[in-house]
């Protein structure tokens, strides 16, 4: 979805990325959420590159001249943009990150890619928690954010020993995992087993590539 210039072809990898969201049956506020998120990014898209790419105008606000060329262009990225989120909530909600680490290295997907996942997962909550209860500890001093210097500084602290706070959370995570015998491999509870209905959904999506791809050649 990524390298397709078709907008046919695009809009065709939004169908299929609805169809597998419609599919997985996930909770419809996520998605909204998560769709939400990305369409901020995009907004500012919209802004810059119609009014930054030369070709043939369309209208002009002041100095400034959009192109066709240029809203063909942002279209272009945000229904890319949105095929691509919508498929990878569906296909990546639907399992849990535990089970998701095991079932890439099954696949052969580079092991520090797998570990990175699942320690990213696991320890961006810790590392919040970590971030509200130094914040909470600043309210408890008096802080009060302002737009001065030493709120500015202050900030600068607090990121840096978030930092520092990771970091040393990070070595003695990885000293203890040493201790207990980790070789660089993930093991998991979960029996990762094929049926005539995974390869089902297998044949699907490659018919679903297929025809994306015919629709961009």
């Amino acid at each position: 979805m990524a390298f397709l210039r078709n907008t046919d072809a695009s809009m065709a990898a939004l169908s299929a990325g609805i169809l597998l969201l419609f599919l997985a049956w996930l909770p419809l506020s996520k998605i909204v959420e998560r769709l939400a998120v990305v369409n901020v990014f995009i907004l500012f898209l919209w802004l810059f590159i119609p009014f930054s790419l030369r070709g043939t105008p369309i209208f002009a606000l002041g100095p400034l001249q959009a192109t066709q060329e240029g809203l063909n262009l942002t279209l272009l990225i945000t229904i890319k943009s949105n095929a691509i989120v919508l498929t990878l909530i569906a296909l990546l909600g639907t399992i849990a990150v535990q089970d998701l680490g095991p079932a890439m290295q099954r696949l052969k997907v580079p092991g520090k890619l797998c570990h990175i996942l699942l320690f990213a997962y696991r320890y961006i909550f810790v590392i919040h928690q970590e971030y509200l209860t130094m914040r909470q500890a600043m309210r408890a001093r008096g802080f009060k954010p302002k737009t001065n210097k030493h709120t500015y500084r202050s900030y600068a602290w607090l990121i840096g020993m978030l930092l520092v706070k990771s970091w040393d959370r990070a070595e003695r995570v990885y000293d203890a995992m040493r201790c207990r015998g980790f070789r660089n491999r993930l093991y998991s509870l979960t029996e990762f087993t094929a049926s005539p209905k995974d390869y089902a959904f297998m044949a699907g999506c490659l018919l679903l590539s297929t025809g994306i791809l015919c629709l961009e050649f």
